[in-house]
């Protein structure tokens, strides 16, 4: 099949059309107003972005795939909208750098010696599969085009870091640690802060789970009681729902440690305080985004629906991504719009060499001589114990979560 032509000479050279209107469905975490604007200069194509929370955009992504053209969220969804029939397979042949995405999503992971980790790889729901399945097995067609992905953890202040704990010895158990006790907060999405927790009470000697990334009935009892009991303790402080939230609570000094992304610990460090993202000595959770075109659109949406998915992976993207502190799978593409201070601290674990600019352009975000915590890109990835996933028993997860929430 040819490549994707350009969506405004998709009917030949003497058709004068007005450029395409593309709807992009997703989350704040890539819907940002300079890739909107950047995207719709460099393809000349109009570009609505529809910002909802993750679980709204799923339910959208499911319950209304005429309501977008391209389906930007994480690669768990993709056992959601694959089987409600929303999304259409993606030809590769129409991906300019395919050959340029890296081994971690194709292969599910970097190194032949990195650990899978438990959960929902991106490899094992990349690949469409003869029988209309999704799979690892390489074929010519996707379900969704990897693009942003990270690993999280738990971030703390440094200055309320109670007696006895060192960040020599960083564990998961620390969130549910009594030293830490009224000071620590969770992501309420019952599908991430139940990973979490789940990476907790089994560092912690609380919860024993045969599959973190699939756990039983039994298992999910045994969690949310053992986290309803903490609760009534008043172990937890708060439980937050965005990421303006967390940041908002650590600086307000009601929450010493909790659940944390990275665009949070960006935020922080803007406003000065001293936080640290751990390096569990158990690994991280990780999550892989990307993005699907719904099975609705055709014709010249569908010829910019490619064009937006190469644009993506083509470098700039990457750039605005890294100063997030997210990967893009293609790293070699987004290194030439990076400054050499920018990837020795995003991506080669260097110290920065001087200070760094945030997603915006303010300076000193990151100061001189500082080092990522956790290390370089290679290191940091190679050390998944869980991905984000969508369990066996995702229903009754649901319901015990909201029972603790509730408790």
């Amino acid at each position: 099949m040819p490549k994707a032509v350009s969506s405004a000479n998709s009917e030949g050279p003497y058709v004068q059309r007005g450029p395409v209107n593309l709807r992009v469905l997703g989350t704040s975490v890539t819907l940002l107003e300079s890739i909107r604007q950047r995207a719709r200069a460099d393809l000349g194509i109009r570009l609505t972005f529809d910002v909802l929370d993750g679980v709204a955009a799923q339910r959208a992504g499911v319950l209304a795939p005429d309501s977008f053209d391209i389906y930007d969220q994480w690669f768990h969804n993709v056992d959601f909208v694959w089987p409600a029939n929303a999304i259409q397979p993606i030809d590769i042949e129409r991906i300019d750098n395919w050959d340029k995405i890296n081994d971690l999503p194709k292969t599910g992971r970097l190194t032949p010696h990195a650990p899978l980790g438990a959960g929902s790889n991106p490899v094992d729901r990349l690949y469409i599969q003869p029988d209309g399945s999704c799979g690892s097995r390489p074929s010519g067609h996707i379900t969704m085009l990897p693009a942003s992905h990270n690993v999280d953890s738990f971030g703390y202040r440094l200055d309320m870091l109670p007696d006895g704990l060192s960040h020599d010895h960083e564990s998961w158990a620390w969130l549910l640690d009594r030293r830490w006790r009224g000071m620590v907060s969770l992501q309420n999405d019952s599908a991430i802060g139940a990973i979490d927790a789940a990476m907790a009470a089994k560092a912690a000697g609380l919860v024993e789970f045969k599959d973190l990334g699939n756990l039983s009935v039994e298992e999910i009892d045994s969690l949310i009681d053992c986290l309803i009991t903490l609760k009534r303790q008043q172990h937890f402080r708060t439980f937050w729902s965005n990421q303006d939230q967390a940041s908002s609570d650590m600086v307000r000094g009601r929450v010493g440690i909790e659940s944390l992304w990275s665009p949070a610990m960006t935020n922080l460090k803007k406003r000065h305080i001293k936080v640290r993202m751990a390096s569990p000595m158990e690994g991280y959770r990780a999550w892989y985004g990307g993005m699907s075109i719904s099975r609705h659109a055709k014709g010249r949406t569908l010829d910019a629906a490619y064009d937006y998915l190469n644009w993506w992976i083509s470098g700039w993207p990457g750039a605005v991504m890294a100063r997030q502190g997210y990967y893009i799978s293609t790293p070699e593409l987004t290194r030439p719009h990076l400054s050499p201070a920018e990837w020795d601290y995003w991506y080669a674990g260097r110290p920065a060499s001087e200070e760094l600019d945030d997603p915006s352009g303010a300076s000193g975000l990151i100061h001189q001589g500082e080092i990522r915590d956790g290390g370089d890109y290679l290191t940091r990835m190679s050390r998944i114990a869980v991905w984000n996933t969508v369990m066996d028993e995702h229903n009754y997860l649901v319901r015990r979560w909201n029972d603790f929430m509730s408790a």
